[in-house]
């Protein structure tokens, strides 16, 4: 993968100059050899030239991945009053997601949090609320969740945090030991880190959840919403659809 996609650095020529060089050869006697070799040089550098411009497309094609993403974190509806200050704005969380030639870069960053604040980030593979924003009543679980980093708000009420890993795509896990497949993690959450700053939403602090580093972490604070037709997470840049459903390219 790269983040910048341009012409084949194994090319020396373009596609254009290719062009030239078949139209100064088809029009061009000067250009041409005798007549003792001419036939068989003419077919080789038409096969080269061809070769060239047809690689040329291929590499094209190949660069048509998405090299940056920008998408938002929506608060939990039941625990949004305990992520921001009270009477403030509306905690907000923006992502960009920039595509590496060897791994990617997720930058986040958050604003308008309660003042210090602690989270943990994971990628997951299922989200809870669906494209407008509303909880999904079918809901069952979070899937397969990748623990990614800590988050932590400032004095202000601003946080923000950068991971470098493989993100866009191609982010899956699997365990042959648990019989799971390799499975996507193409939504992105944070949970908070203590239980008990979850309380006054009805959080229940004997109940905590595992998404932290010694599992025992409140209730997810922030979180992706899928696509409205093809139901993934953002991190999937590159859809298609196979039978009724939507699966990634990668």
């Amino acid at each position: 993968m790269e983040f910048f996609w341009g012409p084949l650095r194994t090319a020396k020529l373009s596609a254009d100059d290719y062009g030239g060089v078949l139209s100064t050869l088809c029009h061009d006697p000067k250009s041409r050899p005798g007549a003792g070799q001419g036939e068989n040089l003419m077919k080789k550098l038409l096969i080269i030239a061809f070769a060239a411009i047809s690689f040329g497309i291929i590499g094209k094609s190949a660069s048509a991945q998405v090299p940056e993403i920008i998408f938002n974190l929506v608060p939990q509806p039941k625990f949004a009053s305990c992520l921001g200050v009270p009477g403030g704005p509306a905690p907000t969380a923006e992502i960009l997601v920039q595509r590496g030639e060897l791994n990617d870069i997720l930058i986040l960053h958050a604003q308008h949090l309660r003042p210090n604040l602690g989270f943990d980030l994971f990628t997951i593979q299922n989200t809870n609320l669906l494209a407008d924003g509303q909880v999904d009543p079918n809901f069952k679980n979070f899937g397969l969740a990748w623990y990614q980093t800590d988050v932590q708000a400032n004095s202000e009420g601003n946080a923000e945090t950068v991971i470098k890993t493989i993100l866009l795509d191609q982010i899956f896990g699997f365990d042959p030991a648990a019989n799971l497949l390799p499975t996507h993690t193409f939504h992105v959450g944070f949970w908070f880190n203590k239980p008990e700053d979850a309380v006054a939403c009805g959080f229940d602090p004997t109940k905590p959840t595992p998404f932290n580093g010694e599992q025992n972490a409140g209730p997810n604070a922030m979180i992706s919403l899928p696509n409205s037709v093809t139901n993934l997470g953002p991190l999937c840049t590159g859809p298609r659809k196979q039978g009724s459903t939507f699966v990634c390219n990668e």
